[in-house]
């Protein structure tokens, strides 16, 4: 299944709400995203659908492999970019900002070649 940025987010932010909650429902989704919940459960479907997802019977959605793989990838991606973006004095809130707009476009060749250049600098 091809993702779009859109479910690239989605499921980036159901990882990142997963590592303090229990379980994670539409609303949470909603709640941390502004999305609409009309929104979130439209994207919730589709994600459900394409097996990156599943939705339990009181609503708690979990990620499964393959939507677990792209966000794990694409938070990966989110804190590299936000601390390499910090490091050049770009105010913390900016970088995390433009981190988000990065993430989901840059190449993996480019982003390997970052990790690489950030290793190297130490």
């Amino acid at each position: 299944m091809q993702i779009q940025e859109s479910g690239e987010m989605y499921l980036e932010t159901i990882l990142i709400l997963s590592q303090t909650r229990e379980a994670v429902h539409a609303i949470d989704i909603a709640n941390r995203t502004g999305y609409s919940k009309p929104s979130v459960s439209r994207a919730v479907g589709i994600l459900k659908n394409g097996g990156m997802i599943s939705v339990a019977e009181d609503g708690a959605i979990r990620l499964e492999p393959p939507g677990h793989e792209i966000a794990t990838r694409i938070y990966e991606r989110h804190l590299v970019l936000s601390d390499f973006l910090e490091r050049l004095g770009v105010p913390k809130d900016v970088a995390a900002q433009d981190a988000c707009k990065i993430e989901h476009d840059i190449s993996d060749v480019s982003f390997e070649a970052l990790k690489r250049h950030i290793a190297a600098q130490g």
